[in-house]
């Protein structure tokens, strides 16, 4: 995804304000061994971006972010929102490196819903692990994971070591841990 960032200076809070009234959303860049830039983006371009993502996989994309002629990698750290209307107020974005290890929360998606087993025998779908986090290069950032739940029957589970790993991306998590139940209805 390609991105047109600007430089900001921010010296005060009313400064991120006064960016907002004027149609752009504050942010900012930052990485190891990198001074934190401050930076804004225009509202439009960024609500469009995030209005063509498919749900979930904000944290997994990996954006270039244009800044006059120097192009910068980067995903998305943290969003914050209006608490009353959504509008994004802030983006913070981590610079990558081709030649540096990343830490991403990758989602995990489930397929398989409407031909499971337990589902059809009165059972409902429990997803106890909805994203696992993973460490690797940039270009080996997995978009999502995905679990076939279709052949599990009422009181089975699948755990995180049934997910398929791609080569050079380590799991940072417990990979016995139980990722979704198919549960009986009380």
């Amino acid at each position: 995804m390609k991105l047109s960032v600007f430089p900001r200076t921010a010296k005060r809070k009313s400064d991120a304000k006064k960016v907002r009234r004027q149609g752009q959303i504050p942010g900012v860049m930052y990485g190891v061994g990198q001074t934190n830039q401050n930076v804004y983006f225009q509202a439009d371009e960024l609500q469009a971006i995030f209005r063509k993502m498919r749900p979930g996989l904000l944290a997994t994309t990996l954006f270039e972010l244009n800044e006059g002629n120097q192009v910068h990698r980067a995903i998305v750290k943290e969003i914050q929102y209006h608490p009353a209307t959504y509008a994004v107020l802030h983006v913070d974005f981590v610079l990558v490196f081709d030649d540096k290890p990343v830490t991403v929360n990758v989602p995990i998606q489930i397929e398989g819903k409407a031909e499971c087993v337990g589902i059809k025998l009165g059972g409902f779908l429990r997803q106890v692990v909805r994203s696992v986090k993973v460490s690797c290069l940039p270009k080996d950032i997995p978009e999502a994971f995905t679990l076939d739940v279709s052949n599990l029957d009422v009181s089975q589970s699948m755990n995180l070591s049934q997910l398929s790993i791609p080569e050079g991306v380590r799991s940072l998590a417990k990979m016995g841990e139980v990722a979704v139940v198919i549960a009986k209805k009380a």
